[in-house]
């Protein structure tokens, strides 16, 4: 049996606690995808752990991988595994040996070139979080990338930053036209690199984290082990299928779930895939947000009280999120390019108490009535949102609904919820009622043969 977790919007949507919630019933969690950009908060009796690179399960005490299609950052994730020992956990965390290996003048290179698009009136400042996701992703599609691989071999180590360090400094120097200072420069320092990687290569080796990612999923799955695969950010912000170039690197969607560890598609496609709904929506970065509570004071209140009480401000960054209503085109686009067998809806405690609430069933543009999001960012940019009025719902006590079960939420909220499952014709598996992951009313576990 395999699951599947994908965000259905934006990122952001709550992934990390269904995630850790149904991590409990399989035996390998393995993130498939993205990088150390892609921050979820677990909430576990009370304690809060935030994770940026290190799967969700990892706090349940299941194997979690890093699969191939990761860029892995070292530093980061050891100082997670350290971190989360010094909590009192053992977490058990597997590196593909064919992920790409995140480097110092990625991160140069990031800032330098998110810089160069915001001052240039022809670029497009994606507001990237300038970890070197997209430069890793480059150099991996270019054929210079460094893998996890070339780490513990010390001499292949070498060669492949001979080759491509003084690409990337004349990049800087002469194609940019920049000089670099006294900290840029050590990441172009080839003899430095090479230490500090070497020496990490020695760490992943003693402690036995590297894997052949494909072979390893196939000797668990042939012993009957239950594999959950753990997306990074959202649908709309992959690169194939988001509001590019507004986008992310690599595909959170389910298909990147077999590229991204080397499983069949016939293994994805034959088990479960829960898309993770966020009740209303926010967004972190540029690009188009047809439903953004953004316009009068009015709006713009009520922006703020959903972003204070949802905690709606980056795990990585700490940027406050941009906030709007449910957006139905978007979760269709969703569930079609995923084939969702069933959602999770989150943060519906969020929503209790508002004076008003609505909900995006369609876009109209140029006269036309569209119940999808367009293929161009430039289309979708001009879409009127076509709104439904629901009732709103009173406060609840999280915890007791999450005891007694979905028919204590109140009748408006289950309404909600039956409205949008209606309209992306998906079945509800669970309901986030509150942050902690036993304040989740579940309906379905997809792990549950």
């Amino acid at each position: 049996m395999t699951l599947t977790i994908v965000g259905s919007q934006l990122g952001d949507e709550g992934k990390g606690a269904l995630v850790d919630r149904w991590g409990g019933d399989a035996d390998v969690v393995v993130r498939y995808q993205g990088g150390d950009n892609a921050g979820h908060t677990v909430v576990e009796g009370g304690a809060e752990y935030k994770l940026s690179l290190v799967p969700s399960g990892a706090v349940r005490g299941t194997v979690g991988i890093l699969g191939n299609g990761c860029v892995v950052n070292p530093e980061t994730l050891f100082t997670e595994i350290d971190d989360l020992r010094e909590r009192g956990l053992d977490p058990d965390v597997r590196v593909a040996r064919r992920a790409h290996v995140i480097m110092p003048y990625h991160r140069v290179l990031d800032g330098i070139e998110e810089e160069v698009k915001a001052d240039d009136d022809a670029g497009d400042a994606v507001g990237t979080t300038g970890r070197g996701i997209g430069p890793t992703y480059e150099d991996k599609a270019g054929r210079r990338g460094v893998r996890i691989a070339d780490l513990l071999d010390p001499a292949v180590l070498r060669e492949k930053l001979e080759y491509v360090v003084p690409q990337k400094r004349a990049l800087v120097e002469d194609v940019y036209g920049l000089d670099l200072d006294d900290k840029q420069e050590a990441a172009f320092d080839v003899d430095a690199l090479h230490e500090t990687y070497a020496a990490i290569g020695e760490r992943l080796a003693d402690e036995g984290m590297t894997v052949n990612c494909s072979d390893y999923l196939h000797r668990r799955r042939e012993a009957g082990d239950e594999i959950l695969f753990e997306g990074a950010q959202g649908t709309h912000i992959d690169v194939d299928h988001g509001n590019y170039p507004f986008v992310t690197s690599s595909n959170p969607t389910a298909g990147g779930a077999a590229v991204g560890s080397g499983v069949g598609v016939t293994t994805v496609g034959d088990g479960e895939v829960v898309g993770i709904v966020k009740a209303y929506l926010s967004r972190v970065g540029e690009g188009p947000l047809p439903t953004e509570l953004d316009g009068d004071a009015d709006e713009e209140t009520l922006a703020d009280e959903i972003r204070e009480k949802g905690g709606e401000f980056g795990t990585v960054t700490g940027r406050p999120r941009r906030i709007g209503w449910l957006d139905l085109p978007m979760l269709r686009h969703a569930a079609r390019v995923s084939g969702f067998t069933g959602v999770a809806v989150n943060h519906v405690d969020v929503l209790a108490g508002l004076d008003e609430l609505k909900v995006c069933t369609g876009y109209e543009l140029d006269g036309e009535e569209l119940d999808t999001v367009p293929t161009t960012t430039e289309r979708w940019e001009r879409c009127e949102p076509v709104f439904a009025e629901l009732d709103t719902w009173e406060e609840f006590d999280s915890a007791a609904v999450a005891e007694e079960g979905y028919d204590a939420l109140p009748a408006a909220a289950r309404e909600y919820l039956e409205f949008v499952a209606d309209e992306i014709d998906t079945p509800i598996y669970a309901v986030g009622v509150g942050p902690d992951r036993e304040e989740t009313v579940e309906l379905t576990n997809p792990l549950d043969e």
